[in-house]
């Protein structure tokens, strides 16, 4: 028998929160199965213990949501406000988008801020590599192809495979092992990072922050051939080059020993015509040079002084001659006025030179000897010793 109702009970049934919260999802997952929300996230807070609070809105409604540690932990990309996700029982996916393709464009975000893809840190190749490390899969068609285009292109450069999972949960941290492991390997001078071609998901490990890291500490330069053309991951983009392919990776970094053998054969014609060119310059110079020597030898320049002399010697006989012709002509006429001058050309005329006989002194006075006195007479032709016997004064 039941107990009698209190008539002043409240007739409401209160049901705790813990009660609603598991009534609601027995009758969700009893009357309507999984249930996917569609929504934008809004106020993202991320907790120091790994969970995520958010909440999930539309135009018309929004409710707080939670997404623990675990959970989170298994998404392969960051919540972020304004990202229009589906809610999942235990997971969340971005709406529109792949959870790999968001994960990738996240990842390249952070790393272009850092840098990684700058073209400054990119490194140059090394123009002929003695030996190049190889980070593939032991078995895929990428080794396969790099080994063809190395041995037909530079046989001589040794290849070292650093054999690595190239796909599949994990492979990320095998291709990082290889890559520090490669490199570390005395006389690697270049690293190719090959795989062929495959879907986004195959192509994951290449995507991963680990891996970056990887390439951007190798202390070698690296390649990376990673897919086929239309393909592009994060190791593209921090490598040093990237490559469309495999094959086309061993062709950037290996010089072509056709492409060096016509290099070298044509450097070698422009080494000889060079060469023939700077023979001759030096021959002429070696001439001009052996005339000049020739011009100044002791030979020579006692040769040219001999010339000089002998055109000195007539120059000068020449103006000797003239120089004497004209001195005769002046002693000619210096002769002429002497000789008119002269008392020889008067006693010619007839006249006579008188000069005392003791002094010598001429005499033009008859004053100026005495009676009996002893004079000479110079005549034009001889003389005469004359005494005085008488004086005649000149009349007034």
């Amino acid at each position: 028998m039941s107990e009698p109702r209190d008539p002043n009970a409240d007739p409401r049934r209160f049901y705790r929160v813990s009660e609603l919260l598991g009534g609601l999802n027995a009758l969700l997952e009893e009357r309507v199965g999984r249930v996917w929300v569609v929504g934008e996230i809004a106020n993202l807070h991320r907790a120091a213990s790994g969970h995520r609070y958010f909440t999930l809105k539309d135009d018309d409604g929004q409710m707080r949501s939670a997404l623990f540690r675990r959970a989170a932990e298994r998404i392969p990309f960051e919540l972020e406000n304004g990202l229009e996700l589906q809610l999942v029982v235990h997971k969340v996916e971005p709406r529109g988008r792949g959870a790999l393709q968001l994960a990738f464009e996240q990842l390249r975000g952070r790393l272009a801020e850092e840098g990684l893809f700058a073209l400054e840190r990119k490194r140059s190749l090394p123009a002929f590599p003695r030996r190049v490390g190889v980070v593939t899969s032991p078995t895929s068609a990428a080794v396969r192809d790099v080994i063809e285009v190395s041995g037909r292109r530079s046989p001589a450069t040794a290849l070292l495979i650093s054999p690595t999972r190239v796909q599949g949960e994990g492979a990320e941290f095998e291709i990082v092992r290889a890559l520090d492991a490669v490199a570390r390997q005395p006389g690697v001078e270049l690293v190719l990072l090959v795989r062929g071609g495959g879907s986004l998901e195959d192509l994951w490990a290449f995507n991963t922050e680990e891996v970056a890291r990887a390439i951007e500490r190798c202390p070698v330069p690296v390649v990376s051939g990673v897919g086929h053309e239309t393909d592009f991951t994060i190791a593209d983009l921090v490598a040093d080059v990237r490559a469309p392919t495999p094959s086309a990776a061993a062709e950037q970094s290996l010089t072509d020993r056709v492409e060096v053998a016509a290099r070298v054969e044509a450097d070698g014609r422009r080494l000889v015509a060079a060469m023939r060119a700077r023979v001759e310059r030096s021959r002429a110079r070696l001439r001009v040079q052996q005339a000049a020597l020739r011009l100044l030898s002791p030979q020579a320049r006692l040769v040219a002084q001999r010339r000089r002399l002998t055109v000195a010697a007539s120059a000068l006989g020449r103006i000797v001659a003239l120089q004497n012709e004209r001195r005769r002509g002046v002693l000619s006429r210096y002769a002429g006025q002497l000789d008119s001058l002269s008392p020889l050309a008067v006693l010619g005329r007839g006249y006579g030179l008188v000069t005392r006989a003791r002094d010598g002194a001429i005499v033009r006075r008859a004053d100026e000897v005495e009676i009996g006195e002893t004079v000479d007479v110079r005549l034009a032709h001889g003389g005469l010793v004359a005494q005085v016997e008488a004086s005649q004064e000149e009349p007034p």
